[in-house]
């Protein structure tokens, strides 16, 4: 009893001590996590122009010119319905104010509290000016700079991947050598499906979001679309977000009802078709982690890494998974973290559905 108990005693204290490691090193950790999942996403296309006989170097700079051209568009695409949103700052700023007033008077009737009373509280809530300024350009700053550590961390990561490769043969014993290379290499081939097929998955999340809102006849259709399908990075929590988005900007320019429940209608039969047709065949259950373990994952992340903290906490965690599913003492985690295994009926009819699909692709 004695030895289990310090047995746990050690793994607790472990685990406190990474969780501790993460917090306090997270200027650093941050932008080398997400240089490291980038670097895996992308190394599929530099080995194939390295097969074409580009120099090594020269494929990681396309491969980094890629990226950027990505990220660059989508802050461009968002940049772009700011300004536009911007020119309608004074229809928007009317609505809000109408609102207001309709809230106002709502809190009058129902607590008693008048215009001037809430007027009182809201200026001892809101921050000054200044500090709210001065909090902008500092998170605009750090996000800048944190993105040239990225791109930074996903060159070197790139171009030196088999001199770390070597590096974690070389912690292996000559006995357990042949057992990490295959470690590494199943690892980083399902952690490159499993991260394409989330592209993928968003993808066509773009797709159905775009022909939904579209039908409805919200203003800026696909922009919203684009906006829902890729907060998917975010499970439960990001699709919810850009709706209520959508919701709420298509309110103010004046959507009727109909509308709105339309927009609502759409995100449910989207959601449906992701968590019964393309998870399944996309991603798979061996990179699937469970409903509770992903709210941990994304509570965890955020206390201690904050937003980019949720943005990382899944592909993290999916890798983490895969890791345990390929080190035996480690594998009762990697089984309590993934999703249960779908019933016999359900593997058939994936297969059918799949078998489908590659006869009509």
């Amino acid at each position: 009893m004695t030895i289990t108990l310090n047995s746990v005693i050690k793994k607790l204290l472990l685990l406190f001590l990474i969780i501790a490691g993460l917090y306090f090193g997270k200027v650093f950790l941050m932008p080398l996590c997400f240089g490291a999942i980038l670097a895996t996403l992308f190394l599929p296309l530099s080995n194939w122009l390295q097969h074409r006989k580009i120099p090594k170097f020269i494929a990681v700079v396309l491969c980094l010119l890629t990226i950027i051209l990505i990220i660059g568009g989508l802050l461009t695409l968002f940049g772009w319905k700011i300004s536009g949103l911007v020119k309608d700052v004074e229809l928007l700023k009317q609505r809000a104010i109408d609102t207001g007033i309709q809230l106002q008077t709502y809190i009058f009737n129902r607590f008693g509290v008048s215009a001037e009373e809430q007027l009182q509280i809201l200026k001892k809530e809101q921050p000054s000016y200044a500090n709210l300024m001065q909090s902008m350009a500092g998170s605009v700053s750090s996000f800048f700079g944190n993105l040239i550590l990225v791109y930074i961390y996903f060159i070197f990561l790139l171009y030196y991947r088999n001199h770390i490769k070597q590096f974690l043969l070389k912690l292996s014993t000559e006995k357990n050598k042949s057992e990490m290379e295959k470690i590494i290499q199943t690892t980083t081939k399902v952690s490159q499906q499993y991260l394409l097929g989330l592209f993928k998955m968003i993808a066509c999340l773009w797709i159905m979001y775009g022909i939904g809102f579209s039908i409805l006849g919200v203003k800026d259709a696909i922009f919203f679309a684009i906006l829902c399908g890729f907060l998917e990075i975010v499970p439960y929590v990001g699709n919810i977000i850009g709706t209520v988005l959508t919701v709420f900007v298509a309110a103010l320019h004046g959507a009727n009802i109909e509308m709105l429940g339309g927009i609502v209608v759409v995100y449910g039969i989207v959601q449906t078709i992701q968590g019964w047709l393309l998870e399944p065949i996309i991603l798979g259950p061996q990179v699937k982690i469970n409903p509770l373990f992903t709210i941990f994952a994304l509570v965890i992340g955020q206390l201690i890494w904050g937003v980019s903290g949720i943005v990382l906490a899944i592909p993290l965690t999916a890798i983490l998974k895969i890791i345990f599913d390929h080190i035996e003492p480690l594998k009762p985690y990697g089984f309590l973290v993934g999703e249960i295994e779908p019933q016999k009926t359900e593997q058939g009819l994936m297969k059918k559905i799949k078998g489908f699909l590659k006869i009509n692709v």
